[in-house]
């Protein structure tokens, strides 16, 4: 096996273009669930409109990347009340089950063929980068050193998304530090206390999945910069996945949905790289390549699963915060 090779490829999805979006995503569910008490697990619709809807924007209306980026926002925005304002009374597994339908119907709103002329349908949507890429200021050329050398287009991808994380966490750092997080955190634990105090609780949860949902649109975008769209990708599993990024670094603080993001990027390149090289070396001769592709995804819901079990306030979490819902 060529370890140096298995190594380089890990490392360097610690500054993927998918490691940023998974980071905003998880950013945006940790004020969804970390900090507001909501168990919303359709985080992959809000993905999907903000990729979809930066696309759409310009191929279809010739729009620039940076306004697409911010209609792709207003959608889900948009999104937010269409979805809150019937179920934002609705409770842990209750919520739990509408967001999960909710992210299906989106899906598959994307898939049909009805709207084939501006989604794409089962093809998804591509070609969309030239405005994005003219506004890159880098000098055509290499970058970079060791696992990290990059063309003028990889960096510009990667500084956008590095940006849009730390402008992320700065955002939630210091709103959770004001007045308003403060409600929220109170309503993550006791919303009846809440209400009794006089505070509009519908109104702050609304609060929270709209910015949540700015967060989750722009990891959509980021994840869709480098490449295509493709509804393909907005499956549950991308849900469970951010999910478990967000709980390994932790629910209810602002740098562990970043850390977790990072930390399963890195094992699951790994587990991507080692798994088949085992097999081809005969570590592993009862599976086949594809098989053994297929191990990595097994062994991330195990690691969910323990994760739920054994560490729910996460690497970062502080052990006297509640973190789950009652």
């Amino acid at each position: 096996m060529d370890w140096l090779q298995i190594f380089s490829n890990t490392a360097s999805s610690i500054l993927g273009p998918a490691t940023m979006a998974y980071a905003l995503a998880a950013i945006g569910l940790a004020v969804h669930f970390g900090y507001a008490g909501l168990l919303n697990m359709g985080i992959a619709a809000y993905m999907a409109i903000g990729a979809y809807g930066y696309a759409i924007s310009v191929l279809t209306f010739g729009l620039p990347w940076w306004v697409g980026i911010l209609i792709g926002l207003v959608a889900s925005v948009i999104f937010s009340f269409i979805l809150g304002i019937p179920t934002l009374r609705l409770r842990g597994d209750y919520l739990a089950i509408v967001t999960i339908a909710a992210a299906e119907i989106v899906r598959l709103l994307f898939l049909t063929t009805t709207f084939d002329e501006y989604t794409g349908s089962a093809d998804g949507l591509s070609g969309y980068h030239n405005s994005f890429r003219a506004a890159n200021p880098i000098p055509p050329g290499t970058y970079g050193f060791g696992p990290w050398v990059y063309n003028e287009t990889g960096w510009w991808v990667r500084i956008v998304g590095i940006v849009l994380v730390a402008i992320a966490a700065l955002i939630v750092w210091t709103l959770m530090r004001s007045p308003w997080g403060r409600v929220l955190r109170g309503i993550r634990e006791d919303e009846d206390a809440v209400r009794a105090l006089g505070k509009n609780v519908f109104a702050y949860k609304m609060q929270a999945l709209v910015l949540g949902g700015i967060f989750g649109a722009l990891g959509g975008v980021v994840y869709a910069l480098p490449s295509s769209v493709n509804p393909g990708v907005y499956v549950t599993s991308l849900t469970f996945f951010i999910w478990t990024a967000l709980l390994l670094g932790g629910a209810a603080t602002v740098f562990g949905p970043i850390l977790g993001s990072v930390i399963f990027w890195v094992v699951q390149t790994l587990l991507s790289n080692i798994l088949p090289a085992l097999v081809s070396s005969g570590v592993l001769p009862f599976m086949s390549i594809t098989q053994a592709q297929t191990l990595r995804f097994i062994i991330v819901g195990i690691a969910l699963m323990l994760l739920v079990i054994f560490m729910p306030q996460g690497i970062l979490g502080n052990k006297k915060e509640l973190t789950f819902v009652k």
